[in-house]
């Protein structure tokens, strides 16, 4: 490659550490979809708003987990996809989309969606939108605690879309970007995946606690953009609010950390876009390229692992597939469950 088509753009990214409104306190769809519509509203004044502080070289701003909606709680799974899930193609999307067209600039964010494959579910979904205002990209959380994941429908999954929907990159002007939901960002072996395809942004919608000490979360993004010589883009909530936790209890420190692992900006708390910072793909992109022992990324034997994944899983692929294929629609008390029969296994096997 010259020296021509390594050159990148550097630009601006947010961000955006605003608040959720929790719908699952809401008595029913039409109420949920309203508090949505008005949360969407409420973002295109505060995406607006941090391009013209930040500047007009602001060409990315990513959106907090579950930004519409929070997270789900006391409904059952086929309930929270009928309440609070989108459309692949809803309204939501385009009126997201606007925002992004409106301001020349790529709005990532999180939501729970449906799939017409997949009836009854829902997955957690990472999008972008493009500064035309079209959707560009998708990706679905793979490892949760209480939803349904690709995994857990993974033969036909892949049918569906392979596996370079499972680990997409889209390949913008604003250079590879790939998304990491939440806790995700604590398993290596996404971001590596993401990387392996070419991702050099990460964008990270989540929903953690903050804290004055560096959380689980807050170490692992250093870890990722390190160990993947990527940016990492972390958008945390400015709190959530109609739910029973303390609004304050899923808030702060939103951050952006170099190909280094250095944090370039932080937010402290409450809604903010204080964590802009440079995006600089050219310096990436040559660090990428430069010999020597930082080039982790270069350095890495891939191979030397592979029989060890594929021997020594916990978790096997299909759980919500039963032996026809068909979909079984799952309780939450099932995703417990599954993680004690992981956790009997890699005892059985002396792993734990």
């Amino acid at each position: 490659m010259n020296s021509q088509q390594l050159l990148g753009p550097s630009f601006y990214a947010a961000a955006l550490q605003t608040t959720c409104d929790a719908v699952n306190n809401l008595p029913d769809t039409a109420t949920a979809r309203a508090s949505m519509n008005s949360t969407i509203e409420r973002l295109a004044v505060e995406v607006r708003a941090t391009k013209q502080f930040v500047g007009q070289d602001t060409r990315l701003v990513v959106l907090p987990e579950y930004v519409l909606t929070a997270y789900p709680l006391g409904d059952t799974v086929s309930g929270w996809a009928e309440k609070a899930a989108l459309d692949m193609d809803g309204p939501e999307y385009d009126a997201l989309g606007k925002i992004a067209q409106d301001n020349k600039l790529f709005l990532a964010g999180n939501a729970y969606e449906k799939d017409p494959n997949f009836p009854g579910i829902y997955f957690q979904t990472c999008f972008i939108l493009g500064d035309s205002g079209n959707l560009i990209f998708r990706y679905r959380r793979l490892n949760s605690m209480f939803a349904p994941t690709p995994h857990d429908v993974w033969d036909k999954y892949l049918d569906i879309y392979g596996l370079e929907g499972v680990f997409p990159v889209a390949k913008t002007e604003i250079g590879n970007l790939a998304a990491v939901a939440s806790e995700e960002i604590l398993y290596p072996e996404i971001a590596r995946c993401l990387a392996m395809r070419g991702a050099e942004v990460f964008l990270h919608s989540t929903g953690e606690m903050g804290s004055m000490s560096d959380t689980p979360k807050a170490i692992a993004r250093k870890a990722r953009a390190l160990e993947n010589m990527a940016y990492v883009v972390s958008a945390n909530a400015g709190g959530i609010a109609g739910h029973d936790l303390p609004f304050s209890a899923t808030d702060g420190r939103s951050s952006i950390v170099d190909y280094r692992g250095l944090v370039l900006a932080e937010s402290g708390w409450g809604q903010t876009m204080t964590a802009h910072a440079s995006i600089d793909l050219n310096a990436l992109r040559k660090h990428r390229r430069r010999p020597g022992m930082s080039n982790v990324l270069s350095r890495q034997r891939f191979e030397l692992f592979a029989e060890s994944y594929a021997t020594l899983g916990s978790q096997p692929a299909n759980a919500l597939l039963d032996d026809e294929g068909g979909l079984v629609e799952p309780t939450r008390e099932h995703f417990l469950g599954a993680q004690q029969t992981a956790i009997k296994k890699l005892s059985d096997d002396g792993i734990i």
